[in-house]
């Protein structure tokens, strides 16, 4: 039962742990492009 507990644990953490990368790359992502249309223009 601790062992299911703890991997169950291990799961959850890293899938916030991905999404918050993954909100973190989309971040850079649409500030590179921001930065990309101000020189364009």
């Amino acid at each position: 039962m601790l062992c299911a507990l703890a991997v169950s644990t291990l799961i959850l953490t890293g899938c916030n742990t991905i999404a918050g990368a993954g909100r973190d790359i989309e971040e850079a992502g649409d500030a590179i492009e921001d930065t990309a249309e101000e020189n364009r223009n």
